[in-house]
């Protein structure tokens, strides 16, 4: 009887997994070292659904429930390398989705405020957020764009594209902070980033076109 090697453990192919996924980050010119650290260690299989588990660990965006869509990895990175990110800075997310980009932001040490329009998506984000043990998140269900009171984020990072950043989001820049998303240009959707000096003037300047999908305003009245 032939002899058949052993199947490798499955730590030892996840870790590989992780490796290769990084690597790969770092082909496309990912270099920080935090947020690849980030990334390595929050697996993205925990939020991707499970029919699609086999390609967490690859550059593609992935099907949610509500139509939503799971941005691909190396958008996610390049958004959260532009945001800069610092430990004890109060981040709100827009746009929740399976809730990785929010365990990411978790990780680097962000304060997280995280909406989502959708309350399906909501819930089973507060799950996939408490697999990973990812603290200092809070979850709503709403309407992202809408004016916030008296609220003011160090870091806004909207996950999809809009035809412009809306003046009840602009306005939740507190001096020195910064807004990352993505504008919709004839050409596709391009990284945008706002930043507010200490003055209270607002800078804005446009990036590499992304792959991302649209984000729509308003609290979904179904799903």
């Amino acid at each position: 009887m032939p002899f058949l090697p052993e199947a490798e453990p499955r730590d030892e192919q996840e870790a590989i997994g992780a490796a290769s996924f990084i690597l790969s980050l770092r082909a496309k010119g990912i270099r920080d070292t935090a947020l690849l650290r980030a990334m390595e260690l929050v697996p993205r299989e925990v939020f991707a659904p499970r029919r699609f588990t086999d390609l967490a660990r690859t550059d593609v965006a992935l099907p949610l429930p509500c139509g939503q869509t799971m941005t691909g990895p190396a958008t996610v990175a390049a958004m959260l390398l532009a945001l800069g990110v610092q430990p004890g800075q109060r981040v709100l997310e827009i746009g929740t989705g399976s809730g990785y980009v929010t365990a990411l932001l978790a990780r680097l040490g962000a304060e997280v405020t995280s909406v989502e329009r959708f309350n399906t998506l909501a819930e089973s984000a507060a799950q996939h957020l408490k697999i990973v043990d990812a603290d200092k998140v809070r979850l709503e269900v709403g309407d992202g764009l809408a004016a916030r009171v008296r609220d003011r984020f160090d870091r806004i990072l909207l996950n999809g594209a809009r035809p412009e950043i809306p003046q009840t989001v602009t306005s939740l820049l507190g001096p020195g902070s910064r807004l990352i998303g993505a504008i919709t240009k004839e050409s596709g959707p391009h990284l945008v980033r706002i930043d507010r000096d200490a003055e209270g003037a607002l800078t804005q300047t446009f990036g590499a076109s992304l792959r991302i999908s649209p984000l729509v305003t308003g609290v979904a009245a179904t799903l």
